[in-house]
């Protein structure tokens, strides 16, 4: 029980810690008490003590009386204590009690200091409270900075962030790092790039000077639907100062990641308003070429061919096994977030199937129920969020790699391997978006399942997998214009449950297991990359864990992998690859841990900007 209880315990100096205090007694008066009493002394705690003294120091502050020094500002004189200024404030303690003349004089004169807010700010050191208001909460910012109330300026910040708006965030934004506030300044900018549509079309942002608006377009987090926002907003600031401002376009328009426009638009838009600037056309040129020759993108690659965090879409993680009956669940990831997010269930329970992504649906295809392996089709609407079926296969799949072959609207499907439920397959087949049917085309070579299926340069390409003996090194490649396939060269492992991604002019194959996957070793860490035009593979970098059954998709740039199975649990784990570098980088996890999992890329829904 303790002192302030008014108990009367037995004290000795034996049982004490002479580096201790008791209940908030300066240690000095902690000691003298028990160096004078005896056991029949008693201590008395008076927990209004320091309450009743503030309201007698601030009775004398309010009459005048006792204060030992006069703050000047602006002509104002406002009469105070010392050692209540220093014991509020850094600048005051620095002031008052060091070697300073200030520290012996009666009058303080502060420059460019606002009286109102010095007055303010004196009675808070008295009363601890003051008054925030959108008028007054940058001059007392700025004045309580000055004075290093550092409470105050806490107060003042988290006003100011609670005001953010799109029609004042680039001032707070300024304001802030002006006064070395540097987690408003924070919270302003990441405010400023998640609303940056909303924020171009006020006064703001149009009176920005050119290094400031040179900040924004460089940002990478900006929170657009397209890189043609970005242009838009460069040029509606341009043009709101046409005759002064032009002469920053070249300048400017390098930050703009212009290949990534669409080529109509680079011509109808971009080279109307901006070819006629000598040297904006070298810029013109660059994304012309982009679109035009793809086949030399890997030379061409360039801070403006690495499009913004928001305009790459987002991945979704859909179904696979989490451990129990599998999961059928989707999650959705967010680049510019770095966060996994629930998003919606799928229509059933599915196992092994492959999913496409066109015309913003989602196509699923086959896999198994847990009983029984399935030909039926789904089609997920990401725009209105809401299922429907296609005709099925013409062959029971689970196992199956899909991927789609042409950027069109309508392009074909194709549905590769797999097994039946009774025997591994060779057999392919399309999807043909205008009849709405299945049909087979020219068979594999050799039968595989749980292999790697990505188009690439207008070509299919099938990769590792199993075929009822031992996992697979072969690789095949298909032609649609020969419908025919031919043999390229074999991976430098063998892998089953391996998982493929095109990116770059490359196929990568990612983990995979070489021995029979329901064993516990032979899990694979390493990466490799196929080119096509030197038909070779070369080893990369490792992932941090060997598993099979990774999810994995390009998003934007660079290839994600998601989850797997490691050979005792269903993994979290989610990487991103840096083929600048050749480093896998860890990424926020799963909220479950999952294999099998199709992993795609969608456009960010409009909902969320």
């Amino acid at each position: 029980m303790s002192a302030c209880e008014s108990q009367k315990p037995e004290v000795s100096k034996d049982n004490v810690s002479t580096n201790s205090t008791d209940e908030g007694l300066p240690r000095e008066l902690s000691q003298l008490s028990l160096s004078s009493g005896s056991n029949s002394d008693e201590f008395h705690c008076n927990k209004g003590h320091s309450e009743t003294t503030m309201k007698n120091i601030y009775g004398y502050y309010q009459s005048q009386k006792l204060c030992d020094v006069a703050l000047i500002a602006s002509g104002c004189r406002i009469p105070a204590h010392k050692v209540v200024l220093a014991s509020c404030s850094e600048y005051f303690a620095a002031m008052f009690t060091g070697s300073l003349r200030e520290a012996q004089s009666s009058e303080i004169t502060l420059e460019r200091v606002d009286s109102q807010a010095l007055r303010s700010l004196v009675h808070y050191c008295y009363t601890g409270i003051i008054e925030l208001s959108e008028d007054t909460v940058e001059i007392l910012l700025s004045t309580a900075s000055l004075l290093q109330l550092h409470s105050v300026t806490k107060a003042c910040c988290d006003f100011l962030e609670k005001q953010l708006d799109p029609c004042n965030c680039l001032g707070i934004a300024l304001f802030a790092e002006q006064q070395s506030c540097m987690g408003l300044h924070k919270s302003a900018l990441e405010y400023t790039y998640q609303h940056f549509m909303q924020v171009v079309k006020q006064q703001e942002f149009l009176t920005l000077n050119v290094d400031q608006v040179a900040n924004l377009l460089k940002c990478d987090d900006l929170n657009v639907m397209t890189e043609e926002n970005v242009f838009e907003s460069l040029m509606a600031w341009v043009q709101h100062d046409n005759a002064n401002r032009k002469q920053h376009l070249p300048a400017l328009l390098k930050l703009i990641k212009l290949p990534l426009l669409s080529s109509e638009y680079l011509i109808d838009k971009v080279e109307q308003l901006c070819g006629e600037v000598t040297e904006c056309q070298p810029l013109i040129m660059e994304a012309v070429k982009w679109h035009l020759l793809p086949e030399r993108r890997s030379m061409l690659f360039s801070n403006r061919t690495r499009p913004r965090k928001s305009t790459i879409g987002r991945l979704l993680a859909i179904g696979g096994m989490d451990g129990y009956k599998g999961a059928s669940n989707m999650e959705m990831y967010d680049p510019r977030t770095n966060t996994w997010t629930p998003f919606m269930k799928m229509g059933a329970r599915r196992l092994q199937f492959g999913v496409a992504v066109m015309q913003n649906k989602l196509i699923v295809v086959g896999g198994r129920d847990g009983l029984k392996t399935l030909n039926t089709v789904e089609c997920f609407d990401l725009t209105s969020l809401s299922w429907s079926t296609l005709a099925p296969m013409n062959t029971h799949r689970h196992g199956l790699g899909v991927a789609v072959l042409g950027d069109g609207p309508n392009s074909p499907i194709y549905a590769v391997g797999g097994h039946d439920g009774w025997i591994y397959l060779n057999s392919v087949e399309r999807w043909d978006a205008c009849s709405r049917t299945w049909t087979m085309v020219s068979a594999m070579a050799g039968a595989r399942s749980t292999c790697g299926v990505a188009a690439l340069r207008g070509r299919l390409y099938a990769v590792g997998g199993r075929d009822g003996g031992a996992c697979l090194r072969s690789v095949e490649c298909y032609d649609p214009a020969t419908n025919h396939w031919t043999n390229c060269a074999p991976m430098t492992h063998r892998r089953g449950g391996v998982s493929v991604c095109a990116a770059g002019g490359y196929i990568y194959a990612l983990g995979g297991h070489e021995a029979p996957a329901n064993t516990v070793g032979g899990r694979l860490a390493c990466v490799e990359r196929y080119d096509p035009i030197t038909d070779s593979w070369v080893l990369l970098a490792r992932l941090s864990y060997g598993r099979d059954a990774i999810g994995s998709c390009l998003l934007g740039d660079r290839i994600v992998a998601v989850g797997g199975y490691d050979g005792v649990q269903y993994l979290c784990v989610v990487e991103v690859y840096d083929a600048e570098a050749n480093t896998w980088k860890k990424l926020s996890p799963l909220s479950t841990g999952r294999a099998g999992a199709a992993v795609v890329a969608v456009p960010p829904p409009r909902n969320l900007l």
